[in-house]
């Protein structure tokens, strides 16, 4: 099943490779569930239940043309929302640090940076703004203290985002400012969709990379994690309550700008494409401040 956001309300997503349609939740629950997606994952369990009901016909007769311009974050509004560094142990390596042995560090994104999957991005005069594919979760249950293995059962879906960051002021002193520095305008684009576990082959292994107007720059596998999606959603459960409809950045492989020499910074005028396998793709497009 994939469900979007789009002009703040929910919807199913049919067919595929460009021809995509949507059918209201609202409309298809007859009022029962939605509008606004918040709605949907506060009752995540029953909707997925009924949702499993709904005929292919009934979806068709209440489908029209999907129009990825008015899609948002699949999760707007969520209570909270978590970012991880250094889970992947070859970014960790090129970052300059040892691999997390615990959890992984934690910070936040501001929602405000929230975007969907089609977007113009501003870029910060003085900065220097770099890129981040990651496997984004979205929590279906409230969980605390949970075990590894009750999360993917409680993890509402998964989607595509981008972290991006601008590295002065994320890493200035005296002492770094992650959640400031990777919260500007448009910087924690998500999308196109969320795609719920049940729909992957194997949700622990999947493709994930960017390309800068076409030329690859990162290219991973999610079973790379240190911390997979069970261990980490687990791991933070177990100091924090988790909601649903929270958003987890899940950490980047390999290949960010600040960690090449020389190091390689978003330009004006560039398109950035984010995609993972199974999800789609994010587009991003850069323009010079004014």
């Amino acid at each position: 099943m994939r469900i979007a956001n789009m002009h703040g309300r929910g919807v199913f997503v049919l067919g595929d490779n460009g021809a995509e349609k949507a059918a209201e939740i609202a409309a298809v629950s007859a009022g029962r569930f939605g509008p606004e997606p918040a709605q949907i994952f506060a009752r995540w369990d029953e909707f997925k239940e009924w949702a499993a009901t709904v005929s292919a016909e009934t979806l068709d007769a209440h489908s029209f043309q999907l129009n990825r311009a008015l899609l948002g974050a699949p999760s707007p509004a969520p209570r909270q929302v978590f970012a991880v560094g250094l889970n992947y142990r070859a970014h960790a390596a090129e970052s300059g640090f040892d691999a997390p042995v615990h959890l992984p560090p934690v910070f936040t994104k501001y929602v405000s940076s929230f975007s969907g999957p089609d977007s113009t991005v501003v870029l910060p005069k003085g900065g220097n703004v770099d890129w981040e594919v990651e496997l984004v979760v979205i929590v279906g249950r409230e969980l605390h203290r949970a075990e590894p293995d009750q999360v993917w059962e409680s993890v509402a879906g998964l989607t595509v985002g981008q972290d991006i960051s601008e590295r002065v002021s994320q890493l200035r002193g005296p002492a770094p400012q992650f959640g400031l520095g990777k919260s500007f305008p448009g910087f924690s684009p998500q999308g196109p969709w969320l795609v719920t576990p049940d729909e992957f082959e194997n949700p622990d292994d999947l493709e994930i990379g960017c390309s800068i107007d076409g030329e690859d720059v990162q290219k991973g596998r999610t079973r790379d994690l240190i911390f997979p999606v069970p261990q980490l959603i687990s791991g933070l459960s177990q100091m924090v309550t988790l909601y649903p409809g929270d958003v987890v950045f899940t950490g980047t492989p390999a290949g960010v700008g600040v960690g090449r020499e020389p190091q390689r910074f978003l330009r004006p005028g560039e398109s950035l494409n984010s995609r993972i396998e199974g999800i789609g793709t994010l587009r991003q497009t850069f323009v010079a401040a004014e």
